[in-house]
């Protein structure tokens, strides 16, 4: 079981931003920029293209309506998208603002205590339509 599981199994606590029945989506606690959010589908699948059809669908569908409530809350050019599946062997999807290149930078990351992790996540999830 991986630790996104323990997540949405509620073992595990997490910073929420908004969920569906198939979806969540929660702050990273290494974040590489403020607003830095995770979308995955709560079932447990390791390789984003191992997904059916239907969940592939649902969730970046899922990852498209965060991203809007998202950009609301923390101005951006655009909010970036990043699929990279190595760390964590399950699916998610990277959200981040972005107003450079360098923003979408995994070695670099900023510094958020848990309270202000917590008023960001309760203001984006606020901020979803």
């Amino acid at each position: 079981m991986t630790i996104f599981s323990k997540i949405v199994a509620g073992e595990i606590p997490c910073h929420k931003v908004f969920e569906t029945e198939h979806c969540l989506a929660f702050l990273d606690i290494n974040p590489v920029v403020r607003g830095h959010v995770l979308c995955i589908p709560k079932k447990e699948v390791d390789y984003i293209f191992d997904l059916d059809d239907a969940t592939f669908t649902e969730l970046h569908l899922f990852a498209k309506r965060v991203a809007k409530g998202l950009k609301k809350v923390c101005p951006c050019i655009k909010v970036g998208e990043a699929v990279v599946g190595i760390d964590v062997p399950h699916v998610h999807i990277h959200l981040m603002p972005l107003n450079r290149p360098g923003d979408l930078n995994f070695s670099h990351h900023v510094e958020m205590t848990s309270d202000e992790l917590a008023s960001l996540a309760a203001e984006i999830g606020a901020a979803i339509e």
